[in-house]
């Protein structure tokens, strides 16, 4: 079976832990990783991590030809109490330690080639640091569609609006609803049968795209 690779998975509730269930199902072999409570804990802060984890995978089970990067670190602060220290370890996690883990799968990747799918985010003001590092990383990851689609492999950036995973309160969970057009707000579950497409064989040839998934959520801007 075809190995993937899911970061960012601890969390019962996350939309990774929703996504693992899926891959397995369409036949993956699927490795999660975190900083605990995974198949391979690991430490994204860390800028050797992230080749450890791609050759610690590919040695137990094979090449991975698959890679859901939905790691993050989230310290909500804005431009006026956002230290430099936090500023950096979300950049170190959320965007250099994508563009690592990007290399070491391009540098490992099956020759039939593979699909990288990262997890972004709108959400700026409040959350600078957070924002701040996932615009770097829909950067990053567009950029790799280009360089990298030699190799056969797709990359994609997907937005999946506010899911939710335990964050959102009664009364903001009122306040969003009604700016769905769907008229809910979306699950690991509806993320998951995205990313199961765009790591497909089929979903492939959609590359270097920052795509929504969200119902809607984004068509009120």
């Amino acid at each position: 079976m075809p190995v993937a690779l899911v970061t960012g998975s601890a969390r019962a509730n996350s939309i990774a832990a929703g996504i693992v269930p899926r891959l397995r199902a369409d036949g993956w072999t699927v490795v999660t990783s975190d900083l605990t409570d995974a198949d391979v804990v690991c430490d994204l802060s860390d800028p050797d991590a992230p080749a450890r984890l791609i050759a610690e995978v590919a040695a137990a089970h094979g090449p991975v030809a698959a890679m859901v990067l939905s790691h993050a670190h989230d310290v909500e602060t804005g431009v006026l109490d956002t230290t430099a220290e936090s500023f950096d370890r979300h950049v170190a996690v959320n965007a250099r330690a994508s563009l690592l883990l990007i290399a070491a799968f391009a540098g490992q990747v099956p020759a039939s080639g593979g699909a990288i799918v990262a997890l972004t985010s709108d959400h700026t003001t409040g959350n600078l640091p957070y924002g701040a590092s996932k615009g770097a990383l829909d950067r990053i990851v567009i950029s790799a569609a280009r360089e990298l689609g030699p190799r056969g492999i797709s990359a994609n950036v997907l937005n999946p609006g506010p899911i939710d995973t335990g964050w959102i309160t009664e009364d903001f969970h009122r306040e969003l609803v009604p700016m769905h057009p769907l008229g809910r707000l979306g699950t690991p579950r509806d993320i998951a049968a995205y990313v199961s497409f765009l790591v497909s064989d089929e979903g492939r040839w959609v590359s270097g795209q920052l795509l929504h998934a969200d119902g809607g959520f984004s068509a009120r801007y």
